[in-house]
This record gives structure tokens, sequence and C-alpha cells, in this order.
């Protein structure tokens, strides 16, 4: 296996790990399927749709998240936010998050 291929393996783990932290930190404001996935790629973060409809599944399904269905622009779509379960847990994966990347800058600092 070449550095290259290797490189992008890496980095898409790397990436898919925090995946979560930022649908649920965009979804504090409502929004269906397209916006939300528009929304994080305007914001840097790329996620196709294969993922990102599954992961929202599962989130609704651990009760992090609530929708409804709506008729928007002649077109019925579902809506996601987040519950109040699920502000809980965005606050407590926030401030693992910010420990968590203190603690690799300053590991990193010093490679």
């Amino acid at each position: 296996m070449d550095e290259q291929t290797i490189y992008e393996k890496m980095r898409l783990e790397l990436r898919r790990g925090v995946l979560v932290l930022a649908v649920l930190s965009q979804l504090q404001q409502e929004h269906y399927g397209y916006s939300l996935r528009k929304n994080l790629a305007d914001k840097g973060v790329d996620i196709d749709e294969g993922t990102l409809y599954p992961l929202i599944r599962r989130l609704e399904k651990q009760g992090l998240l609530q929708s409804e269905w709506r008729q928007d622009d002649k077109r019925k779509k579902r809506f996601y936010q987040l519950s109040e379960a699920g502000e809980q847990m965005l606050e407590r994966l926030q401030k693992e998050w910010f420990e968590v990347s203190s603690t690799l800058s300053s590991l990193l600092k010093g490679a």
C-alpha cells in the first residue's frame, strides 16, 4: 500500500470520529437532510449522503434528535433538531472534545 493510500485511510478514520459532534452542533437549529449536509459542507465538513442519513437515523433512535415531516416548497421534508437529551449530549461531547484537543495540541507541540 502506498503512502498516499495510507494517508487517505487514516484521514478518513480521523474525520469519521468527529462527524457525530459536527452533526449535533449544527442541529441546534432545525435542518432537513440536504440543508444539514450543505451547511456542514459550507463550514468545511464534507459528508456524503450514505454516511449522513444513517448517522441521523441512529442519533434519532438513540433519542438525541427529534424529527417531523413537513411540507416545504411543495415537497414533504423531514426536519431534524436536537432533543433535550441531544442538547445534553452535545454539551458533554463538546467538553470532551476541548479536553482531548488541548491534550493533543500539547502532545503535537512536543513532537
